[in-house]
């Protein structure tokens, strides 16, 4: 009778936990949102206190309160960035120096480079993704191709950019430096990179595509583009290369980006204000509006919301036994799959039911922690699979907003090389390094 309870018990956790994750798919925020009721109903119905309840929640809240600043900044740096002329003189030269016989490398590199310059993957398609897209579809190229390499570039700097905000989330969960993990990513994706580049380089021998000249005339017609607009961008790589704090990196950027609106793009005052507190807002319907609009402390506010909302999550799970089994199952599992394996293989999972990469991320780092001794190799171990397998899902946000943004087809994702090598490579040298342990092991009690 008792192991039929214990065993009903479990099932029911497993229920609730099923079903909020399921919803998911229905609307995200509104998801969550069911989720978070759920969870406060089940602990109450566990015998906890609606106080207790609470306090959990703000427990897992209090973990990314840090988060909402940098959420601020980022908002107002990619709004900025955009009415000073950062952004149109990164695009207009970019696109310049385009060369025909390498497009496709040439989109994953410039896609690389804006994602990393503004941290987030669906600015880059939005913007830069675009434009690659427009100028392949005039070629006449593969879509499938030009797709896959502007998501690929698109999270390149969603996964290590400094003001990337999966990147910031990641740093809060593991209590870990952002520009130390940072500098292990690069270490990890070494290999990866360089196949990424080989792959896009073979498989488009022989395309050309022509520079859109009316793009290049949208940008000098609305826009100064003088040599002062690149210093947002440039003092923010500087700053990131001295290891100051990302907070005041980004600061500083809006500060001179503001400059440069005032002073060079003419802009007064009022229009700056609003401008980054609701975004870049060009005249509807014209093709300006269409690739630039965007930005602003508004856009960043459903973000936040989303995960604030994920973040409550882990108190709950942190003091109830509902994720107890699924983390002994994953100890277990570590030992034959590695801890690297176990990581993905869960990241999967959690990517596939949730549709979103912030609760995914979450879910993994709950699930998985205790696999490393080090919180810097569980931070990687993140950013090597489920920040990136989230755009991998057909049915997930992550993926499907970008490609949809610059009207590719789904498939392009097969062609996405970055997101799949990433994991792929560190899990057959996770499996490679486990091996060569077990054979020293193996040695040493022999002799």
């Amino acid at each position: 009778m008792l192991t039929f309870l214990a065993q009903s018990r479990r099932n029911s956790e497993a229920l609730v936990l099923g079903i909020c994750l399921q919803s998911a798919g229905i609307q995200i925020l509104y998801a969550l949102l069911f989720g978070l009721l759920c969870f406060s109903i089940y602990c109450l119905a566990k015998g906890y206190s609606a106080r207790e309840t609470g306090s959990m929640l703000w427990e897992g809240i209090s973990q990314v309160r840090n988060i909402l600043i940098i959420f601020v900044f980022i908002g107002g740096l990619t709004a900025v960035w955009r009415i000073s002329g950062t952004i149109p003189y990164i695009l207009y030269y970019a696109v310049g120096f385009i060369h025909p016989r390498y497009f496709v490398l040439c989109t994953f590199l410039l896609c690389s480079s804006m994602s990393f310059l503004t941290g987030t993957s669906f600015g880059t398609a939005s913007t830069m993704g675009v434009i690659c897209m427009l100028i392949s579809n005039a070629a006449g190229l593969s879509p499938f191709l030009t797709g896959g390499a502007i998501l690929s570039g698109s999270f390149f700097g969603d996964r290590c950019s400094p003001m990337s905000s999966s990147a910031q989330l990641i740093c809060s969960l593991t209590r870990t430096d952002i520009y130390l993990n940072i500098k292990l990513m690069c270490r990890s994706s070494a290999v990866p990179l360089a196949a990424t580049c080989i792959l896009y380089v073979v498989l488009a021998s022989g395309s050309s595509a022509p520079a859109d000249r009316e793009l290049l005339d949208l940008f000098r017609t609305n826009f100064s583009l003088h040599w002062a607009a690149m210093l947002p961008a440039v003092l923010i790589l500087v700053l990131s290369l001295l290891r100051v704090d990302v907070k005041y990196a980004m600061a500083a950027s809006i500060a001179a980006g503001a400059a440069v609106a005032l002073f060079v793009q003419g802009t007064s005052p009022l229009v700056l204000l609003r401008c980054f507190l609701n975004g870049y807002e060009a005249q509807d319907g014209t093709r300006l509006a269409q690739l630039l609009n965007g930005g602003g402390i508004r856009s960043m506010v459903k973000v936040g919301i989303i995960v604030l909302i994920s973040a409550s999550y882990s108190g709950i799970f942190s003091h109830t036994c509902l994720l107890s089994g699924v983390k002994h199952a994953l100890l277990r599992s570590a030992r034959r799959l590695t801890p690297f394996g176990t990581v993905l293989v869960t990241s999967v999972l959690s990517c596939a039911v949730s549709c979103n990469q912030s609760l995914a991320t979450i879910l993994t780092c709950q699930m998985c922690d205790g696999l490393y001794p080090k919180k810097e190799k569980l931070a990687l171990a993140l950013e090597d699979t489920a920040i990136l397998i989230a755009a991998l899902i057909p049915w997930g946000i992550a993926g499907t907003v970008p490609v949809a943004a610059i009207g590719a087809p789904m498939g392009c994702m097969f062609y996405a090389f970055y997101l799949y090598l990433i994991p792929l490579w560190n899990l057959i040298t996770a499996l490679y390094h486990d091996r060569i342990r077990a054979g020293r092991t193996a040695f040493t009690s022999f002799m």
